[in-house]
């Protein structure tokens, strides 16, 4: 009888054993499989940090344009209005900040356009337009055409130089979409483009190439000196210039040249 408990005892003992040691073994199984999850999880994070870096990286790298200049600005002058000035001509400096979706550009470009276009081709000024493209996040677009529209024309300028800018500077003035609607797709500005004479921008404008250096060109603007806010603004002589008439316009170009 006693040797029956000794030998139940031991067969508990040795269940009891058996037990712990399968209860060790599942919890170092699951520990295991925690740790994997983990790692796994760790590398799929890191991965996905790391993906994100080089998309954001990609979309951010700025790319300036061929004849733009390192300040963000398209210089028109009379050699690219196809012009010969006296040889005396000191031109004074004009400075544009623009937005081709903003209706009061488009206003300053139909009153002042051509007398700009005037004193450029006499040797009187130069004009840089700089673009100031900040509507898109104001709602005045809701496809962005803003900055779009302004990669299109950067596009022809990489391309052709300041004349062909200037000619998809004019076009997209002209062809203005109302404020707070979608403007042209991409597809359409680079056809439309084509249309003016200026080929070979398609992958350019479809790919929205210069966007970033558009972006950038506004936040300097916006940080600089000037904390320039609103389009148009313009500078004449390095002076702001309240009334961008033609007779606005005249008074600061005269005050500057007799400065």
């Amino acid at each position: 009888m006693s040797n029956d408990r000794q030998n139940r005892a031991a067969r508990a003992e040795q269940m009891r054993k058996e037990r712990e040691k399968a209860d060790r073994k599942q919890r170092n199984l699951i520990t295991v499989g925690i740790v994997v999850v983990v790692i796994a999880l760790i590398a799929v994070g890191g991965y996905g940090i790391n993906a994100a870096s080089k998309a954001n990286e990609k979309e951010d790298k700025v790319v300036q344009p061929a004849n733009a200049t390192k300040d963000f600005g398209i210089v028109y002058d009379a050699a690219a209005a196809g012009a010969t000035p006296p040889a005396d001509a000191k031109p004074v400096s004009v400075e544009v900040y623009e937005d081709f979706q903003c209706p009061i550009c488009r206003s300053f470009e139909e009153q002042s356009g051509d007398f700009l276009r005037q004193q450029v081709a006499s040797g009187a000024v130069t004009v840089t337009y700089r673009p100031f493209s900040f509507l898109d996040d104001t709602g005045g677009s809701p496809n962005d055409y803003s900055k779009r529209s302004t990669s299109a024309a950067l596009c022809a300028l990489d391309k052709g130089g300041v004349a062909d800018y200037i000619k998809v500077h004019d076009y997209l003035y002209a062809n203005q979409p109302d404020e707070g609607t979608p403007g042209p797709e991409n597809a359409a500005l680079a056809k439309a483009i084509d249309g003016l004479g200026i080929s070979g921008v398609d992958s350019c404008v479809k790919t929205e190439k210069f966007v970033p250096w558009v972006k950038k060109a506004r936040t300097t603007a916006s940080d600089s000196d000037r904390k320039v806010d609103s389009t148009p603004t313009v500078y004449v002589g390095g002076k702001a210039v309240e009334n961008p008439s033609p007779q606005g316009l005249q008074a600061a170009i005269d005050a500057a040249k007799a400065a």
